[in-house]
């Protein structure tokens, strides 16, 4: 299904974008698990500030690209840099003290816990006092969680769920609740975030507010973004530069209206029209 996204949106985002020099560097990347090879030799880069996705047929080896980016997959080959350091074998825990957040396909929210205290988790990282003072709730660790719940309250604002932030995250609709994973990798202050179909699952309208979001978080805040979606009217729409990835191989990598015209992308993917 293809969503439209208001062309006001999408003008007012890219009329303000600055697209920098190069942040993230995937180089020669090679993944398999026993005999089945997930990614062989992938290779692109994403620029600061820029909206990049990675496209492709279900089994392409997209998240698994992402995975390999935040440290949950140990590339057999290759390696990958961000603001040219290079980092291999690292944990996701030590990706994201490097500044690459992460939302996943399938939600991992504290189902039982608020809200602010769902996002609350991603200030994690910024956090300088121990468990012990934090269980207290004495001196320090009481400075820091009433200004790092300042900073969750901003969150909360910007991705307009005032109304729910004291309710369970499990009683939300679907779509709110992809807001709140947002919200959480936000927290992180990140300044590369994966987005995994942060749109699955969505109806239209859930959608074009993710879409809006999304294009705000990167005009706004002034983050890279790595996006993988189905949804190829929101690619299209949203996207400064695609990657295509088809049975763990790069077939296509370009502005989106060249990724279109790619026939190999047309065949693998999009489809050819009659």
């Amino acid at each position: 299904m293809f969503t439209e996204i208001s062309a006001e949106a999408v003008n007012d985002a890219s009329t303000h974008r600055k697209v920098g020099k190069v942040i993230l560097e995937v180089k020669n990347i090679s993944l398999a698990f026993g005999g089945v090879k997930a990614l062989t030799d992938i290779s692109f880069d994403v620029r600061e500030h820029e909206i990049r996705a990675i496209i492709g047929p279900n089994g392409a080896g997209k998240s698994s690209m992402l995975n390999c980016i935040n440290g949950v997959y140990q590339p057999q080959q290759g390696e990958i840099a961000l603001r040219g350091k290079t980092f291999k074998h690292m944990n996701s825990r030590q990706v994201a003290e490097m500044g690459v957040a992460r939302t996943f396909q399938n939600l991992a929210l504290f189902k039982g816990m608020s809200v602010i205290d769902n996002i609350m988790t991603g200030r994690n990282l910024k956090m300088k006092t121990n468990i012990f003072q934090q269980a207290l709730h004495l001196g320090a660790a009481q400075r820091e969680e009433v200004e790092q719940r300042a900073v969750v309250e901003r969150i909360i604002d910007f991705l307009e769920i005032q109304p729910y932030r004291k309710t369970p995250v499990g009683r939300l609709p679907y779509g709110l609740q992809k807001r709140v994973d947002l919200g959480r990798a936000l927290a992180m202050e990140p300044q590369v975030l994966l987005l995994d179909e942060p749109m699955a699952g969505m109806n239209v309208e859930e959608k074009q507010d993710m879409s809006r979001f999304i294009l705000d978080v990167n005009d706004e805040y002034g983050t890279t973004i790595v996006l993988i979606e189905h949804d190829m009217g929101v690619v299209m729409d949203i996207s400064d530069r695609v990657v295509v990835l088809d049975y763990g191989k790069k077939i296509g990598d370009g502005t989106p209206t060249e990724v279109r015209a790619n026939p190999d992308v047309i065949s693998a993917y999009l489809g050819t029209s009659t």
